[in-house]
């Protein structure tokens, strides 16, 4: 037997078992580059995060106390002038021949020479003021002339009431803050209520607010709910324009449940804030707002330069029988549980003051969604609580 014989059946062996192995290793490689792709596709995303908007809080400084507001002042009633009695006849004139001829009596157009004396009269002195009787009453030449020794005729009597104020512009009297104002958007919030007896309400809130630029217009309705229907309690509607000042209120209206509407008018022609409900009238200063937009004002001046909350901010706010200025302060940043998630957001509050309001208004504001005031909560006199959480955010169209 030659090697070559010896070898012949054994070949036949070293080329399977070498054809196994290789295709062993191709399979085990197919395996593994399958494996490795369905652990890359079952692989989870990354998660996303969420990033707050964190502001440094500005500095402090100590505001100037507060000015007091007082009401304007009623106009008096205009006087009626009283005309001035006719003077009685002359006696007749004596003969002509016996007496000379009689001195020409003045033009009416020297009644104006009149004025110029009373314009002139000593204090103290009566005067005719800017409601007498017209200079054209005054006698005629020989018809009425008062004859020496005779009483002169009555004069039209004058009024010793003060003319009425007259018409101003919005006065200044307030710090004048930038603005930016916050984009559109309907706001949902869920409202949790406790009474001073310790009865607890739920319900929910909408806040309307529209804007173009030019003009705006913001509703808000607040209710509870009850068993199977739902009470509005109170509805806020205001409408205006926008100015340097921000949001300027023209008309706003109230109406809580069991009571009658009320308005709220801003005369920026007259420089007045007049009432529906009240005969009250009061200066309206540059910056003054209304219930409803006073949020969205606080906003907007966040939203500008937050750096201004450095300060107490004071804002003239008309509501529906009077006005007040409420002064807010800024107590910090807090983070908020909403149905929005974790919010950081900046805490305003305007403390109760004593003698005009007694209750305590708190604001917090979202920095990272456009300064939206995303809870709201007032505090009775009583120890009654109302709370305002948001709870949904759409983004409108600008506009009406």
């Amino acid at each position: 037997m030659t090697i070559a014989t010896f070898l012949r059946p054994r070949r036949r062996w070293l080329l399977l078992g070498a054809a196994t192995v290789a295709l062993h290793y191709l399979t085990i490689d197919w395996v593994g580059t399958q494996l490795g792709q369905r652990a890359a596709r079952r692989r989870p995303p990354p998660s996303l995060v969420t990033a707050q908007l964190h502001l440094a809080l500005p500095q402090r400084h100590e505001a100037a106390p507060l000015p007091e507001l007082q009401p304007l002042s009623p106009s008096a009633p205009k006087p009626v002038p009283k005309l001035p009695r006719r003077p009685a006849p002359p006696p007749p004139a004596p003969e002509p021949a016996a007496e000379p001829a009689p001195a020409p009596a003045p033009p009416v157009a020297d009644s104006g020479a009149n004025d110029s004396n009373a314009l002139s009269a000593p204090a103290g002195q009566p005067q005719a003021g800017a409601d007498s009787a017209p200079t054209a009453a005054q006698p005629q030449a020989g018809a009425g002339q008062p004859t020496p020794g005779a009483a002169p005729a009555p004069t039209a009597q004058t009024s010793d009431a003060p003319p009425p104020p007259p018409v101003q512009a919005p006065g200044q009297g307030m710090r004048r803050y930038k603005v930016n104002l916050p984009p559109s958007a309907d706001l949902l919030l869920d409202v949790h209520r406790v009474d001073a007896n310790g009865t607890k309400w739920t319900g929910e809130a909408a806040m309307k607010w529209h804007t173009d630029g030019g003009s705006y217009t913001l509703s808000v309705e607040a209710g509870i709910s009850m068993l199977v229907t739902r009470l509005n309690l109170l509805v806020l509607t205001s409408a205006g324009t926008i100015d340097d000042y921000g949001i300027a209120p023209v008309t706003a209206t109230e109406k809580r449940s069991g009571r009658a509407q009320t308005a709220t008018h801003f005369n920026r022609d007259e420089g007045s804030i007049t009432f529906s409900a009240s005969e009250r009238s009061y200066p309206l200063l540059v910056g003054a707002q209304d219930k409803a937009t006073v949020p969205f004002q606080l906003g907007a001046i966040g939203r500008a330069d937050p750096n201004q909350f450095g300060t107490d901010v004071d804002i003239l706010v008309g509501e529906d029988k009077e006005a007040n200025i409420f002064r807010f302060q800024l107590v910090g940043e807090e983070e908020l549980e909403t149905g929005l998630g974790k919010l950081q957001t900046w805490h305003l509050t305007r403390p109760p003051k004593p003698g005009t309001y007694t209750s305590r208004l708190d604001v917090w504001l979202a920095p990272s969604h456009y300064w939206y005031p995303v809870q709201i909560r007032n505090t009775e006199a009583s120890g009654a609580l109302t709370t305002q959480t948001v709870a949904r955010i759409t983004m409108t169209n600008s506009g009406k």
